[in-house]
């Protein structure tokens, strides 16, 4: 049987590295676990982020898969470290994926970074670009009504444009030249995040290094498919799983089948 790839979101925002990852390894099968239940992260303590992600991680552990990816910002902010000390495959954060791309492209050492509230309250990003560049100058904001506007479907219209709008105008005038979006939530949003921060603002999503890095750690360990079988993906959604169903076939461009999990199924 085919060994998977685990994704686990708050969410629907993995799907944006859901997608990439059908996109540049077009026979992995994936698993994706969205926790619509309980989202968002973002203003949760710390430690209750930790719970569900070990929750979820427990879950998805019974498939067998060869890799997880905790593609949720906070998740990985919180509970990256713990979660690969108690298991024995590579699991995969996408704090530092972002942060590479980042200092490959910045020009004036002035990065924006926009997340959740646990996110930034964190400090990761911060700390991870520093650890790469020093003398980085790193300006951070929080924007919590994002994680919401993606969940409800709403990523484009005039009242999205307005939140968005409102949220980022302190970002602004911060002069940085690029803006790392330190939620998988938020790439749903580029079209809108783009136009209010201008074009001499590059967006940085980390899904795409993220996928790059999925693909050089499975080659080193030998484990890339290698047949031709088209894969059959697995969607699980703790919450409405006929919005996760919309949200997610209009993402990935392709119907998709999503299996409700009750409160009871994730506890351990």
């Amino acid at each position: 049987m085919q060994q998977a790839i685990a994704i686990l979101d708050s969410g629907v925002g993995g799907l944006t590295v859901a997608k990439e990852v059908m996109r540049q390894l077009p026979q992995e099968k994936i698993l994706y676990f969205g926790d619509t239940a309980r989202t968002p992260y973002g203003p949760r303590p710390a430690e209750e982020v930790l719970a569900f992600t070990h929750q979820i991680v427990d879950y998805l552990l019974q498939y067998d898969p060869k890799m997880i990816v905790i593609a949720c910002n906070t998740a990985t902010a919180v509970g990256l470290q713990e979660i690969r000390a108690r298991v024995d495959i590579p699991v995969l954060g996408v704090i530092h994926p972002g942060v590479r791309a980042a200092i490959k492209i910045t020009k004036s050492n002035r990065v924006g970074v926009i997340g959740t509230e646990g996110t930034i309250r964190s400090g990761a990003y911060e700390q991870a670009l520093r650890q790469i560049s020093p003398f980085v100058t790193v300006e951070q904001l929080a924007c919590p009504q994002f994680v919401t506007l993606v969940e409800n479907g709403q990523t484009h219209g005039v009242e999205t444009e307005r939140i968005v709008a409102e949220t980022l105008h302190p970002m602004k005038s911060k002069e940085i030249d690029c803006l790392i979006l330190g939620c998988t939530h938020y790439p749903f949003l580029t079209d809108v995040i783009g136009k209010v921060m201008g074009e001499d603002v590059h967006l940085i999503s980390s899904a795409d290094e993220t996928a790059r890095e999925i693909s050089t750690i499975l080659y080193h360990r030998g484990q890339l498919m290698q047949s031709g079988e088209v894969p059959v993906h697995q969607f699980f959604s703790s919450g409405d799983a006929q919005l996760f169903k919309d949200i997610a076939s209009n993402w990935l461009q392709q119907e998709i089948q999503v299996t409700p999990v009750s409160w009871h199924t994730v506890r351990p």
